[in-house]
Parts: structure tokens; sequence; C-alpha cells
């Protein structure tokens, strides 16, 4: 069937990033709250790329005619990027998982939720189950934009995603406990003191408990208090564009 919206894209099996889908995440300094993903096309993928670049040419013609004063600019942002390479905003490397990938981050408004179901099409109702590093399939669709002077090719979600199968989770997770307080602890042990000789008897002052002896640390140099000093007051992170690796301050994503 052939596709009446050239700049519409259903991808192949792509694996997902900073996912933000069931809620919309605002951004730290004003702007809408939007959902979100960023999605790591495999380079294998040759057919998918292709249909990137087609609707991206198509979204650069729309641009032509209804944003940019019929005129195609010399230098057009496009959003997708290598992940072999570097980020554009600062030079520094993209992370492991975005190796042997294409890259990009595509957005939703609020009166888009997008619509998440599985491999067999059945809603997704478990939000335990969407999450960054899983596996699966999106429609995106690129748009034109004119926004302070810069011009470029957005990507959005087209409201439907689907996940094909699980992945392992990305972004930080939290160590065991085995990891934090090295196994269980080992009880402390009595052990009764030898008899002395008689008339050889000395007093001698009971030991603490287990024959451990205790200083207790000034709050001031326990570990963590200055970082705990230097975190009070702060109630919430900037968010940070994963593409760019700066500020989102209700712009658009990859820029």
């Amino acid at each position: 069937m052939t596709n009446q919206n050239p700049t519409r894209v259903v991808t192949g099996e792509v694996r997902f990033s900073y996912v933000n889908l069931l809620k919309p995440r605002a951004p730290q300094f004003g702007g809408e709250p939007k959902y979100s993903v960023t999605i790591l096309l495999p380079k294998s993928d040759v057919a998918t790329k292709q249909l990137i670049d087609a609707a991206i040419e198509a979204a650069k013609q729309k641009g032509k005619a209804e944003k940019w004063n019929g005129v195609i600019p010399p230098q057009v942002a496009v959003p997708i990027h290598d992940g072999d390479g570097v980020r554009p905003s600062d030079g520094m490397p993209f992370g492991q998982e975005c190796k042997g990938h294409w890259v990009f981050t595509a957005t939703s408004s609020v009166d888009h939720p997008p619509k998440i179901v599985d491999a067999s099409l059945n809603p997704i109702m478990d939000p335990t189950e969407v999450y960054s590093g899983m596996y699966g399939r999106i429609a995106i669709n690129f748009a034109p934009y004119s926004n302070a002077g810069k011009k470029g090719i957005g990507v959005y979600i087209s409201q439907n995603v689907m996940k094909t199968r699980d992945g392992e989770p990305l972004g930080a997770s939290a160590p065991d406990a085995a990891t934090d307080f090295g196994g269980a602890p080992q009880q402390p042990t009595y052990q009764q003191p030898a008899q002395p000789s008689y008339g050889q008897q000395t007093y001698q002052p009971p030991a603490p408990y287990g024959g451990q002896q205790y200083q207790q640390v000034p709050p001031s140099s326990a570990p963590g208090h200055l970082q705990s000093q230097q975190a009070y007051g702060q109630t919430q992170q900037a968010q940070i564009d994963p593409i760019t690796g700066q500020p989102i301050n209700g712009g658009v994503y990859g820029i």
C-alpha cells in the first residue's frame, strides 16, 4: 500500500531509551510537558534508514512551502545522529548502548498520548512493562520547524508504539545490599577471659561487648555529610536532553 504521508515512518525493531511514554515530563525551566523517547535504530536496518532519509527530504520540502519563506536553508538541522560518533553539543561520545545505531529523540504533546501495545497488538496496562532498554517499533513523523532563528527537522511520535520484547534495562540502577555492605554481617563472639593464677589476680576494666572499641565520628566528618549538606534544599534536577547533553528549556529535543 502506498504511503499517503511521506513524512511518516513506521520503524523496524529499535531499542528505546529515556522512556517517558506513560507520563509527560515537564522541562526544568518551563515549557509544556511532553511525552518523549530516544530511539536507537540499528545501522543494519538499512530499509528503515532509507525511509527516514526520504521522510526528512519530504519534510524539507514542506518547510520550504510552509515555514521557510520558499527557501530551503543551506544548513538544516537534522535530528538523526551517529551513535558511533560524538554528541554535537560537547564532543563527548554517545553511550555504549548507542554504538552501531542511529540515535534520535521523538516527542509528543500532552494532547496526543502514545498508544502502547504488545507484539499481539494488545494494550499494555502494566506500567512496569514499559521501560528504557526494551525493544519495539514506533510510528514517527518528521516535520519542519523554525525556532529562535534556527531551522530544522523535528521528530514526533505518531501515536503508536509496539513493544516487541524485553531487553536489559538502561540507566543507573542502585547496587544490591551485598555490594554496599559486603555480605552478611558476622555476629560478634564473646570469649571467656583466662583466669589468673592465685595470688596474681589484678583488676581489669570490662571490655565492650565483643572486645571492640567504638569511637564516635563527628557528624561533620562522617562520609556523605558534605554531600548531604550540598544537596539540601534541592527539590528537582535539571532535565537533560539525551542527545545534546544540555538542559532543556522548552525547546526542541536534539538541537
